[in-house]
């Protein structure tokens, strides 16, 4: 695997589950990875270690989503890390579920700020570095395009509005070569919803393949997104949720 070797990529919320999948997978395609946490240092600085010893320049920044000023000095910190960026990848996201009457104006305020306007500023603040051909991907989720119970309206809006976003970027960008897409996983075992979870039943029960995703497997899919092989892939969202959208 070295489709990425030389390039230069940023991976925020890089620190588990699946980010930590992706800035591995990255590293494993041979390019250089900088990874944004906001509160686990230690597992941030473990990934950066495992990344160090496989070869790759590695780094880790703290990065509050929820901050305008914190997303752009992230981008400007993993750019002059790394000398450049060729990839950005929109993964940091939080989700608050429950009843629309019990939803607060913190909770609506806080996943618009790290769900949308982060991914936002990020991109906007790598442009001043991606050169042409470069990557933007971001991580949405299946329930942007399928809402399938309860509760899930104002996460699924979050992700819902990130489709737009990356169309509109995409013919943006064009012209500079540079794409723009979103991959939406479904159901992955992560800390953050383990297969053997509370909820896994009711999960399982909407998959054609009855089987949670891993994180390497969406990697996988953004490591292929962000190589020259997809260079016409281009505004468009790829799902991968074992059927559940089907």
């Amino acid at each position: 695997m070295s489709s990425l070797i030389g390039k230069r990529a940023f991976v925020t919320g890089g620190s588990r589950g699946i980010g930590a999948a992706i800035a591995r997978r990255l590293a494993a395609e041979g390019a250089d990875v900088a990874i944004a946490y906001e509160q686990s240092a230690a597992a941030a600085q473990l990934i950066v270690a495992e990344l160090r010893n496989a070869g790759r320049h590695a780094v880790a920044i703290q990065m509050d989503a929820a901050s305008p000023d914190s997303v752009r000095q992230a981008v400007d910190g993993a750019a002059a890390e790394l000398g450049g960026l060729d990839i950005l990848v929109n993964n940091a996201g939080i989700m608050r579920g429950g009843p629309v009457e019990a939803m607060s104006v913190q909770d609506i305020d806080d996943t618009l700020a790290v769900n949308i306007r982060a991914v936002l500023l990020a991109s906007q603040a790598a442009l001043a570095y991606l050169p042409n051909g470069g990557r933007i991907i971001s991580i949405g989720s299946n329930l942007a395009e399928q809402v399938p119970g309860e509760g899930l309206s104002l996460y699924s809006m979050s992700k819902a509005a990130l489709i737009g976003w990356t169309k509109g970027l995409a013919r943006d960008l064009g012209p500079r070569g540079i794409t723009v897409n979103i991959v939406h996983p479904g159901s992955t075992d992560t800390d953050m919803n383990p297969a053997s979870g509370p909820g896994s039943d009711g999960q399982l029960n909407r998959m054609a393949i009855k089987t949670y995703g891993r994180a390497e497997d969406v990697a996988a899919l953004v490591a292929f997104v962000a190589g020259d092989e997809a260079r016409s892939i281009n505004g468009t969202g790829l799902t991968i949720d074992g059927g559940a959208n089907a």
